[in-house]
């Protein structure tokens, strides 16, 4: 078999969430990747949370003409031969991105041409995942954030995350004290504890928009609504700050969403960076990587969830090793998905039920991706 077209495609995804009488709208900005092999095989990947134009350029100018003629079973082969040409000295952003998208689809067409999904090509660990929906927008005044959780509670759930820090760092040229960003935190972290009970999991975020100083000065001051995770807390995923904040707070600590290269994984388990680790096979290299840094963080006796959202293509990796955790149900990214994907599976009492279809288990819409593709790009995705 060989790989005879690679594809990318830019889009800028529409999504809306209403709930509690609030509207909110965003576009999503995603790269969709088809292998076609010469058995007519297509495989489908996809990134997102950075510029989508870039990654669909250094995909169908540099990727495509490099893997022309490969087989995309050898997984393994054709990653390597993507290392080195795009990130040869440790570089990662939108090259990792590329390479992820491209990895998912070749292991799309690895599972149709075997006729297995994905995640027993990985293993086979487990035919479903835990999930845990992100509702805690900024948006959401404390009185909706608390109604919000209740519906989905309802429906399901009794896991929730929500964002913390609220762009803190990231903001400091308005000027706004990074204190005054976080203190309402406090509120809206016991407002949430209030609403779902005892029983349920708290999860913060702050989406590594904190020094340790106001990260630990928050952890401080939410222990007590037993948060099950705080997830990036510091700026850059620094792996010794992050070592000396879990020295400071009973709060386990996860992150690793955004990363793009296993040696950064690497440096977090080495330095006790972090309780939980977050590969997403959208970011983090695809299934080829992210399988080899759930089986290094094994080797640490480390966990891993699915952080950065999309949950459909992230179960794969958590069903199939053996170390697997949770996967995402961001509210967002899933409206997205279920506009441009046919078939996605459906949460059912917290679950994501591993799908039984070859490979991924859903399909691409392709009137959709086609009609999405006229649409103006954006500049990314942010959580």
């Amino acid at each position: 078999m060989q790989i005879v077209d690679v594809k990318a495609t830019a889009v800028n995804v529409p999504a809306e969430f209403s709930s509690c009488g609030k509207t909110k709208k965003a576009t999503l900005g995603i790269c969709v990747v088809e292998v076609t092999t010469d058995d007519g095989l297509v495989g489908v990947g996809m990134t997102a949370i950075t510029e989508e134009e870039v990654v669909a350029f250094t995909i169908n100018n540099i990727i495509a003409p490099a893997v022309i003629g490969d087989d995309p079973l050898c997984t393994d082969k054709v990653w390597n031969k993507l290392y080195w040409l795009l990130t040869p000295r440790g570089q990662s952003g939108y090259a990792c991105h590329a390479i992820a998208a491209v990895d998912i689809a070749l292991w799309d067409i690895k599972g149709q041409a075997l006729g297995q999904p994905i995640w027993k090509l990985l293993g086979g660990a487990r035919d479903k995942v835990i999930t845990y929906a992100t509702i805690g927008f900024d948006f959401f005044d404390n009185d909706q954030l608390a109604e919000v959780a209740k519906t989905w509670q309802a429906e399901g759930f009794n896991k929730f995350k929500m964002v913390v820090g609220h762009n803190a760092l990231k903001r400091r040229d308005e000027p706004r004290p990074v204190l005054e960003a976080v203190r309402n935190d406090i509120n809206r972290v016991r407002t949430l504890r209030e609403a779902i009970g005892e029983e349920a999991e708290i999860f913060i975020d702050a989406n590594c928009n904190l020094d340790p100083y106001h990260a630990a000065w928050l952890a401080e001051r939410v222990e007590e609504y037993d948060i099950s995770f705080f997830e990036e807390p510091l700026i850059g995923n620094d792996p010794q700050q992050l070592n000396q904040l879990r020295s400071r707070t009973r709060i386990p600590l996860a992150g690793g969403q955004n990363e793009g290269q296993a040696s950064k994984f690497k440096q977090l388990l080495l330095n006790d960076s972090l309780d939980i680790l977050q590969p997403n096979v959208a970011i983090s290299g695809g299934y080829t990587q992210c399988a080899k840094i759930a089986g290094m963080a094994e080797a640490f006796n480390t966990g891993i969830d699915n952080g950065g959202a999309w949950p459909f293509h992230n179960l794969h990796l958590h069903a199939g090793v053996r170390n697997g955790g949770m996967v995402e149900y961001h509210i967002f990214a899933v409206k997205c998905l279920e506009q441009i994907f046919n078939g996605l599976p459906k949460p059912e009492s917290g679950f994501l039920h591993a799908p039984s279809e070859p490979g991924l288990g859903f399909t691409l819409n392709q009137d959709a991706l086609k009609e999405l593709a006229k649409m103006p790009t954006s500049k990314g995705m942010g959580k």
